[in-house]
Formats: C-alpha cells, structure tokens, sequence
C-alpha cells in the first residue's frame, strides 16, 4: 500500500483508524513526492523536530518510490484520461496516481479525487 501525504500525517499524529489500516499493510510504500510534500509541511511546524524523529525512524522501515522512465508513461496516460474527462487532479497527486498504477499499489488517502482514476484503488480511513 502506498501511503499519500494525508495518511501520512495521520500515522505521524497516531490516528487509531489510519494505524489500523498500515498496521494490517503486506507493505508500505511512499512515494517520494509524499516525502516532500509532508518535510515542507513539518518544515513549517512547531513540532518540526519531533516529526523530523518520526520521519527518520520511519523511513528505515518503508520504501520509498522513486519517479523513473517508466512512470512517466503513467503519469501521461493518466494526465490524457483525466483531461478527456475535464476532470484533472492536482499535478503531485498525478505523480503519486502514476505510481500507484506502475506498482499495482492501493493508495491510503482521504483524497476523493483519486476515485477518478482508473484503476487506482483508495482506502480511506
């Protein structure tokens, strides 16, 4: 399971419901944009170096997803099927959609724009 930004934030804050769900995860998986979204965010916070901690432990036990070649094709496809519907999603989340598609990754997310996306299945909490 790929963890999106939100789910991300939620595990770091203890959310019981979001923890449930990694807790049951075959894997975890974030992708790289996640990573910079979330350390501008906690860049931002006054508990910066608590969730700086968090992040580094954390990190260690996760994969990260690097963009490559190959997820550029997904990030087309996606980008093309979604303005065919003249319904398009912020450009990191289309990042984020493309690696779910390239690793055949479910996405925890509390993002309901990722229901468009064919083939991208979301797990909320």
């Amino acid at each position: 399971m790929i963890l999106d930004t939100n789910a991300l934030s939620a595990a770091a804050d203890r959310e019981p419901a979001a923890l449930k769900i990694v807790a049951s995860a075959e894997s975890l998986a974030v992708p790289v944009i996640v990573l910079g979204e979330y350390r501008f965010g906690i860049a931002q916070s006054r508990y910066r170096k608590d969730y700086e901690c968090w992040l580094r432990e954390w990190i260690a036990a996760v994969k990260v997803l690097e963009v490559d070649e190959r997820t550029t094709h997904h990030y087309a496809a996606i980008g093309l099927e979604l303005k065919g519907t003249g319904k398009p999603i912020p450009t990191n989340d289309l990042w984020i959609a493309a690696l779910c598609r390239q690793h055949s990754l479910a996405l925890l997310s509390k993002d309901r724009h990722f229901d468009i996306v064919a083939g991208l299945r979301r797990i909320d909490w």
